[in-house]
């Protein structure tokens, strides 16, 4: 079996409108009658994928129900673990938006995209067809990430709307999700709560609230992958949360499972075949 794990920071002229670049790559052998899947947490993120190998399937919870992934596609703020079932020649280049960016490139409101995965292709048309191209045909994937960063820049160019003061606030919601006041929030965006509450929406695709909810439980996933041993309850106060069962409510509200259900199952994802926990 073949893995590759890269998670790394963009070329500095990106980083204003890209977090992190995520690489993951895993070829089965046919041996393996039965191919892993991942199971993926909600994270406080919109992401624009690509799949130059074989494709990937997505069920939402588990429902049963698997949706093929076009050659590239979008993906607004999810508030519910979805099932990511992998190929056997699998790999993903996946670009992880700073808040407020993918908004701003694709000038498209981020609720509408809430919950939704999209053909890449229905938005950037022409360019990205040409890029899933030189995808397919290169062979290491550090000069497939060469091509990711280009189409990038030439879309940071030809972004339709403007970096804004709560787009640095939503990037301090991500920070410390458990110290949110509305008030104080709108008032370090100069706008009225109102105001702070709409835009905040067509920039992020859910409320402040919301989003400092899903950013504190993609802190507990990782806080518990990074200490295996640690209990629930130590991190449940760890992280801010009122007590054990208020960390119970978020798992069930945003997996459907309990917190011990969704760990076996996230036990058993691609990456723990070669030995990764992601953290």
């Amino acid at each position: 079996m073949v893995a590759i794990y890269d998670y790394r920071l963009p070329s500095p002229a990106l980083r204003d409108h890209v977090r992190l670049l995520q690489v993951v790559g895993c070829e089965f052998p046919k041996s393996l009658t039965h191919l892993p899947v991942k199971p993926y947490w909600p994270r406080a993120e919109n992401c624009l994928s690509f799949f130059p190998k074989d494709p990937e399937k997505v069920e939402y919870g588990f429902d049963g129900k698997l949706i093929e992934s076009s050659r590239s596609r979008l993906y607004g703020q999810h508030l519910i673990a979805t099932n990511r079932h992998v190929g056997r020649d699998f790999m993903v280049i996946q670009v992880q938006f700073q808040p407020g960016a993918l908004f701003r490139i694709t000038g498209i409101p981020s609720h509408e995209l809430t919950n939704k995965f999209i053909d890449a292709e229905e938005v950037f048309t022409k360019e990205i067809r040409l890029v899933n191209e030189r995808l397919s045909y290169t062979s290491h994937y550090t000069e497939m990430i060469a091509i990711v960063e280009n189409f990038l820049m030439y879309l940071i160019k030809n972004e339709k709307k403007s970096k804004r003061p709560i787009d640095k606030v939503s990037h301090f919601i991500l920070q410390k999700p458990s110290v949110v006041s509305l008030d104080w929030l709108a008032d370090q965006a100069c706008l009225s709560p109102r105001q702070f509450y709409r835009q905040f929406l067509e920039r992020e695709g859910i409320s402040p609230k919301l989003y400092a909810r899903v950013a504190r439980f993609e802190n507990t996933m990782r806080l518990k992958n990074a200490n295996p041993t640690k209990d629930w309850l130590s991190i449940a106060m760890e992280l801010g949360y009122y007590d054990y069962q208020h960390l119970v409510r978020d798992f069930k509200e945003f997996t459907n499972l309990t917190p011990n259900t969704f760990l076996q199952y996230e036990s058993k994802a691609p990456e723990r075949a070669f030995g990764k926990i992601e953290t």
